[in-house]
């Protein structure tokens, strides 16, 4: 999400998946890494991206994030903001844009005021943030354009609600160790169906277990292990949006040891059966 030196759009890629009336969403892929300068965009209209792999920096009038998988970027109209990859290199993103005048729309009845603005420049992983995600990533997958449209309001409205829901987050850890979280939650991203233990991700950090633990909660709002099932959600979400695969195989593959355990646990976190979840998405 951010560029080099040589010009705005240099080391970016960018796909249309789906536009409306007053919105439109894409897919954007940014190779740069430490070396490469930030530079200042500006939002065109109100955006909520959700980071899909990688990581990076998020610097505007609202704050500044760290943002990683399953993490969701806000942007408010007409606000300039830079991204850095001081902790990697690359990421990719699904980005919704919302013209302003639908997003007062949606804000005066969500918000009650339609002049609302994101007061944070980002929204961690969370079980409300993780059906935003969800969708997003699943929005351009057969769906008409009608659902299409249904899905684009239904993801504001989740993303205003819970905004309104945020805790504060203490202080973000130092630079060095947020740097090695981000490792570690590379790790995880790299193959969430595989069994993690904290001393392993703790290791590859460089940090006591406890200190480690710590420093990931300040960091992500959550624990390791609930990290670890929100990525596992999140790829299981987009598997059954997107193929007829049997359920137990998507169960399994997405590192769950029985389907009872993960129909529990997904319909806790997305309001569904995985079969009525796939139901509503084509």
């Amino acid at each position: 999400m951010t560029q080099g030196a040589k010009s705005a759009d240099e080391g970016l890629a960018k796909r249309t998946l789906a536009t409306g009336d007053g919105w439109s969403v894409r897919e954007v892929v940014c190779n740069a890494g430490p070396s490469d300068r930030p530079f200042e965009e500006r939002h065109e209209g109100f955006s909520v991206s959700a980071v899909i792999e990688g990581s990076f920096t998020y610097r505007s009038a609202a704050g500044r994030g760290l943002l990683y998988p399953g993490a969701l970027l806000l942007g408010n109209s007409g606000s300039c903001f830079e991204c850095g990859h001081a902790h990697g290199v690359g990421d990719r993103c699904i980005s919704l844009n919302v013209r302003d005048d639908l997003f007062g729309e949606i804000a005066a009845a969500t918000a009650s005021t339609s002049r609302f603005r994101f007061s944070a420049p980002s929204l961690p992983p969370s079980p409300k943030a993780l059906p935003v995600v969800a969708l997003m990533e699943a929005l351009s997958l057969r769906a008409p354009a009608l659902r299409r449209e249904e899905l684009v309001l239904g993801l504001i409205e989740r993303v205003l609600a819970a905004m309104a829901d945020q805790k504060r987050i203490a202080a973000a850890p130092a630079a060095r160790e947020a740097r090695r979280v981000v490792e570690a939650i590379r790790l995880v991203e790299s193959d969430a169906a595989r069994p993690v233990r904290l001393q392993d991700l703790a290791a590859s950090a460089g940090m006591s277990k406890y200190h480690f633990l710590r420093v990931f909660r300040r960091l992500t709002g959550m624990t390791p292990y609930q990290y670890l099932l929100s990525a596992r959600m999140r790829r299981a979400a987009l598997d059954l949006a997107s193929s007829r695969r049997p359920v137990l195989a998507i169960a399994l593959d997405s590192g769950f040891g029985d389907l009872s355990t993960f129909n529990h646990r997904f319909r806790a976190a997305f309001g569904a059966t995985p079969t009525q979840y796939r139901a509503s998405r084509l």
